[in-house]
C-alpha cells in the first residue's frame, strides 16, 4: 500500500528560478507558467506544484522526489528518460505525455485525464491509477509490477513485449488491447475475461460458433 506523501514546511518560489540540470528542495510553486521552459536534467526533490501550465516543457531526464503535483496542465509534456519515486499527482490533464524509457516507482496518479501516455520501455514498481481516464496508454517493452487501476478507463492499451508481474487491471474498463500475449501477469474479473472472450479467441486462432 502506497502511503501518504508528507512534506516539510515548504519555500514559496518563483518558477522562473527553476532551470536546466539544477536542484531545487523543498520549494512551492503555484500558478507558474512553465511553457515551452527547457528543464532537462532537474531535480525536484520534497516540492509541491500546484495550478502549474507546463506546454511543451522539457522534463528529459529529470528526477521527481517525494514531490505533490496538483492541477498540472499539460497539452503536450516531454518527461522521457525521468525517475518519479514517491510522487502524487492528482486532478490534473495532460494531453500527449511521452515517458518513455522512465522510472517510475511508488507513486499516485489520481482524479486525472490523458489523451496519451507513452511509457514504452519504461519500470513501473508500486504504482496506482485512481479515477483516471486514459485513451491511449502504451506500455509496450515495459517492466510493470504491482501497478493496480481503481475506477480507470482506458481506450486502448498497447503491450507488444511488456513484463507483467502482479498488475491488477479489475479497476480499468479497457476499450481494446493490442499485443493479448503481453497480459501475462495481469489480473481480470470475470466481466472482463467475458468481454475479452472474442479477442482472446482471434489470437488463439480459435473459431467460435453459435
Amino acid at each position: 500500500m502506497l502511503e501518504a506523501l508528507v512534506l516539510p514546511a515548504l519555500e514559496p518560489s518563483d518558477g522562473q528560478q527553476l532551470a536546466a540540470q539544477d536542484h531545487h528542495d523543498e520549494l512551492r510553486l503555484e500558478g507558474d507558467d512553465l511553457t515551452g521552459r527547457d528543464l532537462t536534467g532537474a531535480t525536484f526533490s520534497e516540492c509541491e506544484l500546484i495550478g502549474i501550465t507546463a506546454h511543451t516543457t522539457v522534463l528529459q531526464h529529470a528526477r521527481l522526489i517525494e514531490t505533490r503535483i496538483e492541477r498540472l496542465n499539460a497539452p503536450v509534456l516531454d518527461a522521457t528518460r525521468s525517475t518519479w519515486r514517491d510522487v502524487e499527482l492528482s486532478g490534473s490533464r495532460l494531453g500527449a505525455l511521452d515517458i518513455y524509457d522512465a522510472e517510475i516507482r511508488s507513486t499516485r496518479i489520481t482524479s486525472s485525464k490523458f489523451d496519451w501516455i507513452n511509457l514504452r520501455a519504461s519500470t513501473l514498481e508500486d504504482v496506482l491509477f485512481e479515477d483516471c481516464s486514459i485513451e491511449e496508454l502504451d506500455l509496450s517493452g515495459a517492466a510493470v509490477s504491482r501497478v493496480a487501476f481503481t475506477n480507470c478507463r482506458v481506450g486502448s492499451l498497447a503491450l507488444a513485449h511488456a513484463r507483467l508481474e502482479d498488475v491488477d487491471l479489475r479497476g480499468l474498463e479497457i476499450g481494446s488491447i493490442g499485443n493479448l500475449e503481453g497480459m501475462a501477469g495481469a489480473t481480470l474479473d470475470a466481466q472482463q475475461v467475458t468481454a475479452l472472450a472474442p479477442a482472446f479467441a482471434s489470437h488463439l486462432g480459435i473459431r467460435v460458433e453459435g
